[in-house]
């Protein structure tokens, strides 16, 4: 599909506007709008929802998210190169696209947006684990999104959907299935961008929950899986002595082994910890 609304192929905006990609500003670009109206369909029904993009580049996703349907993408983007591209996305969808220059780490968008609002991004590779971080610890729940369609490298997809037991299982896991549905919605090879990655990547779909799956104060529960994953080899009584003099008794009383590690827990058994954790 060399174009779906009239505007230029990828590879000849690319070409036009001199965009190659950096690899300090962790850019590695899709040019198939086939894929790209794919991914943005795993964030499903799109019409009547405001959309966050971090990252747009050239705009492949941001073409396949307002081809979709979406009322309203919001794309942020920290390379000044890639805005006159975008500008004429922006022209040619009537106005429901809206480009902010800047860090995403730095940017408020809320300021931008309308619920229902829903995030799909090809994140770039040196920030996307702390930006899933943030939009999983909010200081309230549930959060200003719906659902977040990421692309990530696979190796990080995998361990946001890991289950205990496995070698990917650790904090972002807890922290993701604690409060969200989650799945790999889509895997691609390096070939699928321009340059290649040295690693395949995947698109991950997490569906906030209304609610946490178990009662635990977030910051505790942060805390604790931070702390046991940090030394995921050893025992927890080991690695979970700065937390409570008494973490030992702790462990027990909510039914955790103490010899147990991290990597064996699960998420229901975590909060537990992390309910003892925070008691007097």
């Amino acid at each position: 599909m060399s174009t779906i609304d009239g505007l230029p192929p990828l590879r000849e905006v690319i070409a036009t506007h001199g965009l190659s990609a950096k690899k300090s500003l962790g850019q590695n670009f899709l040019l198939d709008l086939n894929l790209t109206a794919k991914i943005a369909r795993q964030a499903g029904e799109l019409t009547g929802c405001d959309v966050l993009e971090i990252g747009p580049g050239p705009g492949g996703l941001t073409r396949g998210l307002l081809a979709e349907g979406a009322r309203k993408v919001l794309a942020v983007e920290k390379d000044p190169r890639c805005l006159p591209a975008l500008q004429e996305i922006a022209a040619a969808y009537g106005g429901r696209l809206e480009v902010l220059q800047g860090d995403a780490l730095a940017i408020d968008p809320l300021v931008h947006l309308v619920p229902p609002i829903k995030i799909a991004a090809n994140l770039p590779y040196n920030v996307g684990t702390e930006l899933l971080v943030r939009w999983l610890t909010p200081p309230t729940w549930p959060p200003f999104w719906e659902t977040l369609t990421l692309m990530f490298q696979r190796e990080v997809a995998e361990r946001i959907v890991a289950r205990p037991g496995s070698k990917a299982y650790g904090r972002l896991a807890v922290l993701a299935q604690w409060r969200a549905e989650v799945r790999i919605a889509m895997q691609l090879p390096p070939d699928a961008f321009t340059p290649p990655p040295k690693v395949s990547s995947a698109v991950v779909h997490l569906a906030a929950l209304p609610a946490p799956r178990f009662e635990a104060d977030a910051a505790v529960l942060s805390r604790v899986v931070a702390v046991a994953f940090n030394q995921r080899r050893k025992m927890l009584r080991a690695s979970l002595r700065g937390l409570a003099p008494d973490i030992e008794e702790r462990l027990k009383a909510v039914g955790i082994p103490p010899t147990e590690r991290a990597e064996q827990v699960e998420l229901e058994a975590f909060c537990a910890l992390a309910r003892a954790v925070a008691a007097p």
